[in-house]
C-alpha cells in the first residue's frame, strides 16, 4: 500500500550556511535540515540515543556527531557510524526549487 506524500518548504537556501545545520519545526516534525557542500539533508532533529539536538551537533562533511553522547550518524542515509548510538535517524527527501528548500514527509 502506498501512501500520498506532502511536500512543505522547510526554509532559504541562505537560511544554512554551507557545512552548517539548522532546526526547523514544520508539519507536526521537528527537523534538522543541513548544507553539505550545496547539497541539503534532512532528518529528523532528536538523535535516536539521547535527548540531543542533531541541529547542534557538529557537522564533519556529510556526518552530524549529536551534542550530547557524540553519536555520529550520515545525513545522506541515517545510517550510524559513531557509537553510542544504535539505531539509524529517519531521512527525508529534500529538493531545492528557486532558493526554497522542500521536504518530502
Amino acid at each position: 500500500m502506498s501512501f500520498p506524500t506532502a511536500r512543505i518548504r522547510v526554509c532559504h537556501i541562505d537560511d544554512v550556511a554551507a557545512g552548517s545545520s539548522l532546526k526547523v519545526e514544520q508539519g507536526g516534525l521537528t527537523l534538522a535540515i543541513f548544507n553539505v557542500g550545496g547539497e541539503f539533508y534532512a532528518t529528523d532533529n532528536a538523535c535516536t540515543h539521547g535527548p540531543g539536538e542533531l541541529s547542534e551537533g557538529e557537522l564533519y562533511g556529510d556526518v552530524i556527531e549529536c551534542n550530547f553522547h557524540g553519536g555520529q550518524f550520515n545525513v545522506r542515509t541515517g545510517e550510524v557510524v559513531g557509537p553510542p548510538c544504535l539505531v539509524p535517524v529517519k531521512t527525508y527527501k529534500v529538493t531545492v526549487e528557486d532558493g526554497q528548500v522542500f521536504v518530502s514527509i
